[in-house]
């Protein structure tokens, strides 16, 4: 099997979705007055699955230009959170792991996070293509200030990702050349993307 490799343009369109997440997520964090400085957590050590092959060898170019030393330790940390993920999930409880990427607080790769990475704190909704709409909280400390608003009677300003979503979608078929149902599903964690090597081309 041959690397799964993104094509520069298919890189610059996945780019603008992230700007055009990114631009969502900060409008409605300013009509919420919300920010993450100061915040005693840290989502990084959420339980977040991924499910596009183009995020995945995205993540992949950035891994790439990290120093080799960094790699090595970046990788040896992704295998046990693999593990401690695994361990977790057979006791029935949702993984809360540091994200391997993730160097005193701060994200290794920051400009090459994922979509999910990029949208976590703000509420937001999406509708899937069986019609279903699905609403998410945000975080928690984003919770306590919409739980605020609510008995005030106010509406909530949500992060619409059905528009960004469809486009990523489209995206994934173009770099899998329209034969998407040949693929596996992709339902990964970032450590399992590090540890599993950088996504393969079907030929």
């Amino acid at each position: 099997m041959t690397e799964l490799l993104i094509p520069d343009s298919l890189i610059l369109e996945l780019q603008e979705i992230y700007q055009g997440m990114e631009k969502d997520y900060n409008r409605v964090a300013r009509q919420l007055s919300f920010g993450c400085s100061g915040c005693p957590d840290n989502c990084c050590d959420s339980f977040f699955l991924h499910h596009t092959y183009v995020e995945w060898a995205y993540l992949w170019m950035g891994f790439r230009q990290l120093a080799s030393a960094t790699q090595q330790e970046i990788l040896e940390r992704s295998a046990a959170v693999v593990l401690a993920c695994e361990q977790a999930l057979r006791q029935g409880e949702r993984p809360q792991v540091m994200c391997p990427l993730n160097e005193e607080g701060l994200c290794t790769l920051y400009s090459y996070r994922l979509l999910v990475c990029r949208t976590h704190g703000v509420p937001a909704s999406m509708t899937r293509p069986d019609g279903k709409t699905l609403t998410f909280l945000g975080c928690f400390r984003c919770q306590k200030i919409t739980d605020d608003l609510r008995l005030q009677g106010a509406d909530i300003p949500l992060v619409e990702r059905t528009p960004l979503l469809h486009r990523l979608a489209m995206l994934e078929n173009t770099l899998l050349q329209g034969d998407r149902q040949r693929y596996p599903k992709v339902k990964l964690t970032i450590a399992q993307m590090l540890c599993m090597g950088p996504p393969a081309l079907l030929l």
